[in-house]
């Protein structure tokens, strides 16, 4: 992530759980496990305690008259930075929702979105919270998640299976964060104007290979041998809203996860993994229902596997069934 983000703002990597696009097809309510994050207290970085929301309460079409929900944007985001929009009663702010207004990207992987009292109200319903809260964009903030995978090898480059599943067993890239301490998939916001495959090359490259602290010849190679890898074929695995700790009613986060794969490793090879910018580690790790990551992360890997046709669990009921 670029270096004069504020840290609260790119500390995204995907801290939700995703919801697949049927559970976000009609635009309300919480299904299982799709809203819960988006209504936990305290609200990330603060003291702010949600107004409760019960799960027969989130969807909008519930009439709730009584519904009277806490208003919080942080001081950081207050201030003004060029990531974040104004407020929206500033009279020189008139932001097009739910289209593309300048640079800004304000149309929703999920459709069209409602504006009540000039403000865009949260897809997957009521948070307990109005306002911001910790993110910049009123409405849907973006951001896109790089799986980066190879096949694990043995020293003489053969493929190696899994003895009880029989299956190749697949690798990604993953960073360890420094805001949690977790294993995830090095991801980032996307900027204003960039295009998703950008987004997702820079930040391979800043927090899985150490791109802002290389010298210009290094930056050139670097730049080489990412645009072999992220000019290949590439499935797009997820793409839509998040179930964020740091969603309100009226601004959340949305991701594209795509799958980049080095078939051979021979590119992967001529890249030397360093951590940086908000990455504490990064590694190989080999992909099975064994992974401790983000719940929404593992959700990614298990897709990735399933269409790679990889290992993913020693179970064979579960490698049939899927998702």
């Amino acid at each position: 992530m670029n270096k004069n983000k504020n840290k609260n703002r790119n500390t995204f990597s995907s801290c939700g759980f995703h919801l697949s696009s049927n559970i976000m097809s009609s635009s309300n309510g919480a299904k299982g496990n799709s809203h819960n994050k988006a209504r936990t207290s305290p609200y990330p970085g603060s003291k702010v305690q949600r107004s409760q929301v019960p799960n027969e309460k989130v969807g909008w079409f519930v009439e709730w008259q009584d519904y009277n929900p806490v208003e919080y944007t942080a001081v950081s985001v207050l201030a003004g930075p060029r990531w974040a929009d104004p407020q929206i009663s500033e009279s020189n702010f008139s932001p097009k929702f739910n289209e593309k207004d300048g640079h800004v990207e304000r149309k929703s992987q999920n459709g069209l979105y409602e504006i009540e009292n000039g403000r865009p109200r949260n897809p997957a319903g009521r948070t307990g919270l109005i306002g911001r809260g910790l993110l910049g964009r009123w409405g849907p903030n973006h951001a896109a998640d790089p799986i980066i995978t190879r096949w694990k090898r043995d020293r003489s480059g053969n493929k190696v299976s899994h003895p009880i599943s029989g299956k190749n067993i697949l690798q990604f890239v993953a960073i360890r964060r420094k805001d949690c301490g977790e294993w995830a998939i090095p991801g980032g916001m996307v900027d204003p104007g960039e295009k998703i495959s950008a987004t997702l090359k820079r930040e391979f490259g800043e927090e899985a290979l150490n791109s802002l602290q290389k010298s210009g010849v290094e930056k050139r190679e670097l730049e080489e041998q990412l645009h072999k890898l992220f000019s290949q074929e590439h499935l797009v695995i997820y793409k839509g809203y998040v179930d964020d700790p740091r969603n309100t009613d009226n601004a959340w986060m949305e991701t594209e996860a795509v799958n980049y794969h080095d078939e051979t490793g021979e590119i992967m090879d001529n890249l030397t993994l360093e951590a940086g910018d908000d990455a504490g580690k990064v590694k190989w790790v080999d992909i099975s229902d064994q992974l401790q990551l983000y719940a929404s992360h593992s959700h990614f890997i298990k897709l990735v596997a399933e269409k790679r046709d990889a290992h993913w669990s020693e179970d064979s009921e579960t490698e049939c069934r899927g998702l």
